[in-house]
């Protein structure tokens, strides 16, 4: 297995978990008011289940390439260990 790659693997995860979020976010903040519905009793929450949803998976996603990381660095030191 190469090393570099699981570095490489969990900095794309990151990426992929950072552009996940802002584009729930942008629509979790942009919902309301497209449908003029802020602070009206009309406002369905409903329609925010997948962009929320969504945010939960970034973090998650992200999340596991902390944890990827964090191998990462244990398995280079415990091979350092090895060598020294």
């Amino acid at each position: 297995m190469n090393i570099g790659s699981l570095t490489s693997n969990a900095f794309n995860m990151i990426t992929a978990s950072q552009h996940k979020a802002e584009g729930a976010a942008d629509k979790i903040a942009t919902f309301a008011v497209q449908n003029q519905e802020v602070g009206s009793e009309n406002f369905n929450s409903t329609n925010l289940d997948a962009p929320i949803l969504s945010l939960n998976e970034a973090e998650f996603q992200n999340s596991a390439a902390v944890k990827l990381l964090d191998a990462d660095r244990k398995m280079v030191g415990s091979l350092l260990d090895i060598r020294a």
